[in-house]
């Protein structure tokens, strides 16, 4: 499934690119490399501080803003509320040098979430973004969030790999509507993921990579993906996913590997040290 409707009837490609712990002067370079190299979705954020440099990236591919799918998120400070999000966007569209943007997203469930989704929605009504959505939400707050508002959110982007499967989450946000897109969708490396065993004898048995296995996994549970790379070579890698399927077997066996572990860790020096660097 190389797209897919989101609930507003908007198509999103199901492979992005993502742009994460990525200087902004970087980013500007990898997002053009990634636009050459066929992408058409590309994730941001207000936190990253890197959303200028995709805006200038996109400029200078020459490509029709109409044909990229821009995502960028709201990051949580004690101030957020209904005008406070509506000004962060705006903020947001600037940097970018965009008019609106596709997808916008609550980066956390932190905050007021129900003033801060209210101005997101009318946000939505105005144009300003083509559709919006949640991240990090776990499901009792993405129930509590449907319930109380207007709008469903189109996604929740959610850290989501073989060592974190997030079965649950798959079949609640398919019974909402919802798209379940997945960060660090190759754990960012961790838990030995490359060399795994089980994993490189069905890349071998594929003919494909680690790295490929593992994005069409999440493919064909349908969950969007949104690896990262400056690497050229892995950016045209990690699109390359749709020549094979995994048959029962290999799902079978990537099941196993399910830790329910998570990466992300607020504790973690040097995770503390990045969001200190970027709250704002």
């Amino acid at each position: 499934m190389k797209s897919v409707k989101l609930n507003n009837g908007i198509e999103m490609p199901m492979v992005g690119f993502g742009v994460f712990q990525v200087s902004d002067e970087e980013t500007e370079k990898a997002v053009l490399e990634a636009l050459n190299a066929g992408y058409r979705l590309l994730d941001t954020a207000a936190v990253y501080g890197n959303e200028a440099g995709v805006g200038r990236a996109i400029k200078a591919s020459g490509i029709p803003r109409e044909e990229i799918f821009v995502t960028t998120k709201l990051w949580i400070q004690r101030e957020n509320g209904y005008e406070n999000t509506q000004k962060a966007l705006e903020n947001s569209l600037t940097r970018l040098g965009l008019d609106y943007v596709d997808l916008y997203l609550m980066h956390q469930p932190f905050g007021d979430v129900h003033e801060q989704w209210r101005a997101m929605e009318d946000l939505y009504k105005a144009g300003k973004a083509r559709s919006i959505g949640v991240s990090n939400f776990h499901m009792d707050r993405l129930m509590d969030l449907i319930t109380c508002h207007e709008i469903v959110p189109a996604v929740n982007q959610i850290e989501t790999h073989p060592f974190y499967q997030r079965d649950a989450e798959i079949a609640f946000h398919k019974e909402l509507g919802i798209l379940q897109q997945a960060w660090a969708p190759l754990a960012e490396g961790k838990f030995e993921i490359f060399s795994n065993p089980i994993l490189t004898q069905i890349a071998q048995k594929h003919g494909k990579s680690v790295a490929q296995v593992v994005l069409r996994w999440l493919n064909q549970r349908g969950v969007a993906i949104i690896p990262k790379s400056v690497k050229v070579e892995r950016m045209l890698e990690n699109r390359e996913i749709f020549d094979f399927t995994l048959d029962e077997q290999d799902l079978a066996q990537i099941a196993t590997l399910n830790r329910d572990e998570i990466i992300f860790n607020h504790r973690d020096p040097k995770m503390v040290k990045w969001l200190a660097e970027h709250r704002g």
